[in-house]
């Protein structure tokens, strides 16, 4: 379905850091080779820094998890991308406001990479879940959730929030893969789009929760 204009655009802030840091990349190759054809053959020949690459590739999962809520946006979903958070320096991927609540979606690509969910100590020690990917430690990435959806729970009052992390490209197994790791989602496009999309109990005012949201969080890109 088509989508708001004014809904923001999926992947624009990650999309304008890595042509920044582009351009930047190709200022500084061209101080050491010039500005005539050597240093435009220099230009062509020097890999794209991983730093910079990093950008492209988080502003494309942006832009794929967005497609897959947008398919969604009509009058009984309402889908926001790209948001500013108030007095930080933090966004927030996407919003999708359902008649069952408020979902608050982190978009992460990790390339053939899989998400899993650790569980340590038990019955001597405490239980902690460790949110890891690709074997390194990223529960951090929850954390930082938590302060996206906290931030959007004080807005909307009593309508329920949940938030997801949905990873671009990663190397989910062919049955199951998705988990909830305290009190987080963890999963594919496809899937979100199918959780964001089914029915249930009307509990929130689509159009009424949206102009809130949109009113306190606005498009990150002016």
């Amino acid at each position: 379905m088509a989508q708001d204009p004014n809904a923001g655009t999926a992947g624009g802030s990650a999309q304008r850091e890595y042509e920044r840091r582009r351009a930047k990349d190709e200022a500084r190759i061209r101080d050491t080779w010039g500005q005539g054809r050597i240093g435009s053959i220099a230009v062509a020949l020097t890999p794209e820094r991983q730093s910079t690459t990093a950008w492209r590739g988080g502003a494309n999962g942006e832009k794929e998890v967005g497609a897959a809520l947008d398919y969604l946006a009509g009058e009984s979903i309402k889908v926001l991308h790209d948001r500013r958070i108030p007095r930080s320096k933090a966004n927030i991927d996407h919003i999708a406001i359902t008649p069952q609540g408020v979902w608050v979606v982190d978009a992460k690509r990790y390339k053939n990479q899989r998400p899993a969910l650790r569980v340590d100590g038990g019955i001597f020690r405490p239980r902690t879940e460790l949110l890891v990917v690709g074997g390194r430690d990223k529960t951090s990435l929850i954390e930082s959730m938590y302060k996206q959806v906290e931030r959007v729970r004080d807005v909307v009052g009593e309508v329920p929030v949940r938030g997801v992390l949905c990873f671009v490209d990663a190397d989910w197994p062919l049955f199951g893969g998705d988990f909830v790791i305290r009190g987080v989602e963890v999963l594919w496009p496809r899937l979100l789009q199918k959780r964001v999309g089914a029915a249930g109990d009307t509990v929130c005012d689509v159009a009424e929760t949206a102009a809130t949201i949109a009113g306190v969080f606005g498009p990150a890109l002016r």
